[in-house]
This record gives C-alpha cells, structure tokens and sequence, in this order.
C-alpha cells in the first residue's frame, strides 16, 4: 500500500490576491518559506521514500525544503502543475469575483472551460492518472508531492468519490498536507488540509474566571 502525501506549496506574495496560475517566477515569500521550514519540521518523523513535484518555482521550492537532509532528489511531475487558467491567469482575484464566468464556476464547476484554458475535469485527469502512476512505481511506503491548491482538491475528490462540482467544499490551505492510502482495493483518506494547527477554526472561546470556592 502506498501512502501518498499531497502537500500544498507554502505562500507568495500574491497568494489570495491575484490567480497565478501558471505564471513563472513566482517564488515563496519570506512567510512562505518559513511555512515551508515549519513543514518540514513536521515531517522530520516521516519516512519519505520519493518526492514530487510541480514544476512551478513556489512548488519546486516548497519540496525542496522538505528534501533538505533526506538525500532525496526532486522529480519535477508536470501533471501537477497548477489548472491552465488561460485569460484569468494574473488578474486579481478581486476582479475575478465580479465576473459571470465566476459565478458559473462556483455553481457547476464541471461546466466550466478556462478562457483558453484548461477545464477542471482535465486537471483532475491528469492529476490523479500521474499520482496512480507514482503509487504504482511505489507501491509500499509513502510518497509526497508538492502541488496546488484546485489541483489537491479535484484529486481529493476524485478519491472521496466526490463528484466535481462540490470539490470547492474542500479545503487545502497552503503549506497543508492531505494523505490518502492507495493500493488496498478503493482509496482511503487518512488525513485532509493537515495543517498542524487550529488556524482558521475563528476566536479561541473565552475562558471563564472561575467561581471563588471552586
């Protein structure tokens, strides 16, 4: 049985602001790279046998912090490279938000083609048809691989048996790790936008002042 890690890359600077897509040279931000060293960390106690990646910057070096000391080499995957936005990739997501197209996405998802772009069904077939290619070239141990944020969550669906137009319910923060066991007859999702944290999960409740006598 493999398990395989699907990691998201740490953050840049135009994380949530603009939809990068495909454009190169986008590099973590010092944040990013701290989330990345901190990711790491986390690791530290996993048994990584093989380590895969995007070939876009903010990947490649999220993955290559994780090797850092394991002796593993990076293996650029470019099915995992991030959707092909076409027209959309750079504008701000601000912009985006207000467009029709972007109201269409958020309701059928799979009716959706990219303006000279990918469709997201697409992704999620050369996503998950490369992943069970690398399960089957390890089939014991576990395995990571840097990815993207829509490119993890249309893989998680597609393992979940969730169909494609819910896929946005899910959530892959960056720097998040999600794990599904392979290999043992249907997939099994062991862990999902692992973040090692409670980030995001609003206000800690406010504690009480206990009552005298107590």
């Amino acid at each position: 049985m493999t398990v395989l890690l699907l990691i998201r890359h740490a953050v840049t600077d135009v994380t949530g602001k603009r939809l990068s897509g495909r454009t190169p040279g986008i590099h973590l931000s010092p944040e990013g790279r701290r989330q990345a060293e901190a990711l790491a960390e986390r690791l530290s106690a996993v048994p990584i046998a093989a380590l895969y990646s995007s070939p876009l910057e903010r990947c490649a070096e999220t993955a290559g912090v994780i090797g850092e000391g394991r002796g593993l080499t990076v293996q650029l995957l470019p099915q995992l490279e991030e959707v092909a936005y076409g027209r959309w990739t750079g504008r701000p997501l601000a912009q985006l938000t207000r467009t029709s197209l972007w109201t269409k996405i958020q309701q059928s998802p799979s009716s959706v083609r990219f303006p000279e772009g990918e469709t997201l069904g697409e992704v999620q077939g050369r996503a998950v048809e490369a992943l069970d290619g690398v399960a089957g070239r390890h089939p014991r141990g576990v395995v990571a691989a840097v990815s993207h944020a829509d490119v993890i969550r249309l893989v998680l669906a597609h393992y979940a048996g969730v169909h494609l137009d819910l896929f946005q319910r899910l959530i892959v923060s960056p720097a998040s790790v999600s794990a599904v066991a392979l290999g043992d007859r249907v997939p099994r999702i062991l862990r999902m936008n692992d973040t090692g944290t409670l980030d995001g999960m609003g206000a800690a409740p406010r504690r009480r002042a206990p009552k005298k006598g107590s």
